[in-house]
């Protein structure tokens, strides 16, 4: 048993000097190079700008419509002449839903789903997919992104009397599925909105569909003294929760969708903004409401824009707790043409809107009501916006960080102002199918 115990004990000895002599030399020896890995390419973008010629255009006019291209907003040096330097769209829409390098539509032939790059001024048709049995409109249809590659598209049904939907994938637009909601019309209405509006919380997996229902069509109709929440599991498409909110009378973009403008936004916290508005002494006056995360009703009370003049025409999340607003004065008009809007700077949290002022004074008024000409460069922490009146068309640069106002880019007279979209540029040829 001595001896046994003597070879264990030697044994032992043995292992451990062997694990520690590997142990040593593994430290011992200089580290394996590793083969360098190629750097990431760098991500640039630039700027679409569409204008309409003649005068200011609207939801689906008929005004010439013009894009071309921009590397950069802010050059106050440039004036951008559309004279052999844009591309007319004909065929499709200039209302489209935008990812990081492609737009995607329902043309106006209003049969298919289309997949579409504008690059060196030319536009390309990347993809298509026929309608599958939903069928929508052009221009009148909502969507939320539910990840990066499927997009959901919904709007009312050719009689209005349901909300149908359909998931495509946007690398090949394929149909992921499609099908109609659970969301009935209310007692004493015969018609759903054209599309109302959508989007997606991430945070906890929810959609969020606002819409009215009305009686009759036009201007002419009777709609409900207050909008839907409808809360949605976006897997099942099954309607969770069917809210009619207590804070304002209809959401901004009921008729098409966010196609334009942008009536949307969450802030840093996940809390879910929306631009909406009431009749205050016959004027519809607008208000900026919230949806607080993990909520699913607004929150009683709050208007982040409590002195708001007219309509808020569009809003723009630009970080820190503050939105880029473009709303009305009804005061001095309603009209696109009316030089009636202006740009705030709002406070989220204290719920205050400033109006923007350059060399000290207010920026002047601007005309055109149907447009989407603000964005935000996140990493340069600057929106760039821009003002049409009778001085000419000319962009604005709010610096984020530092509250100060410098000119950009002009547009030469004869063109009006209609979007401006921020676009990653891409340097592979694009593929036609």
């Amino acid at each position: 048993m001595k001896k046994l115990s003597l070879f264990h004990s030697a044994l032992v000895a043995l292992m451990l000097t062997f694990a520690f002599t590997a142990c040593s030399s593994d430290d011992d020896d200089p580290a394996t190079p590793q083969p360098e890995q190629p750097a990431e390419p760098e991500v640039t973008y630039h700027y679409d700008l569409t204008v309409t010629v003649g005068k200011h255009g609207g939801m689906a006019s008929q005004e010439t419509h013009l894009t071309t291209s921009v590397p950069s907003l802010a050059d106050a040096t440039l004036t951008v002449d559309f004279k052999g330097n844009g591309v007319e769209i004909t065929d499709y829409t200039i209302e489209n839903i935008y990812d990081a390098k492609y737009m995607y539509q329902v043309p106006t032939s209003e049969d298919r789903f289309a997949k579409l790059q504008l690059k060196d001024n030319k536009l390309s048709v990347i993809r298509e997919r026929p309608f599958g049995t939903n069928t929508f409109a052009a221009r009148k249809y909502t969507h939320a992104w539910l990840n990066d590659n499927t997009l959901l598209i919904m709007a009312a049904n050719g009689k209005a009397d349901k909300i149908i939907w359909t998931k495509l994938n946007t690398d090949d637009m394929t149909i992921i599925s499609e099908g109609e909601t659970s969301i009935a019309l209310a007692e004493g209405y015969n018609a759903f909105t054209s599309s109302g509006l959508l989007t997606y919380r991430k945070s906890d997996d929810k959609l969020f569909y606002f819409y009215y229902c009305k009686k009759g069509s036009g201007r002419s109709a009777t709609k409900e003294s207050f909008f839907h929440v409808a809360v949605i599991n976006p897997q099942t498409m099954a309607v969770e929760k069917d809210i009619v909110n207590q804070e304002a009378s209809e959401m901004q973009g009921s008729a098409y969708g966010e196609l334009m403008q942008n009536f949307m936004f969450f802030d840093d916290d996940d809390n879910l903004y929306l631009s909406a508005f009431s009749s205050v002494n016959k004027v519809n006056t607008g208000k900026l409401l919230r949806i607080k995360k993990g909520e699913f009703d607004f929150e009683a009370g709050y208007n982040a824009f409590p002195d708001a003049k007219g309509k808020i025409v569009s809003v723009l999340y630009i970080g820190s707790g503050k939105a880029l607003a473009y709303s009305g004065d009804a005061s001095i008009g309603t009209s696109i043409q009316d030089q009636a809007y202006y740009y705030s700077i709002v406070d989220l949290n204290a719920k205050t809107a400033t109006p923007i002022q350059f060399n000290g004074t207010d920026l002047p008024y601007s005309a055109g009501s149907f447009s989407q000409r603000a964005v935000y460069n996140s990493r340069e922490q600057k929106a760039y916006f821009g003002i049409s009146n009778a001085d000419g068309e000319t962009i604005y640069v709010y610096d984020v960080a530092t509250g100060s106002v410098a000119k950009g880019l002009s547009i030469a007279p004869g063109y009006f102002f209609d979007q401006i979209r921020m676009v990653q540029d891409d340097t592979t040829a694009p593929t036609q199918k």
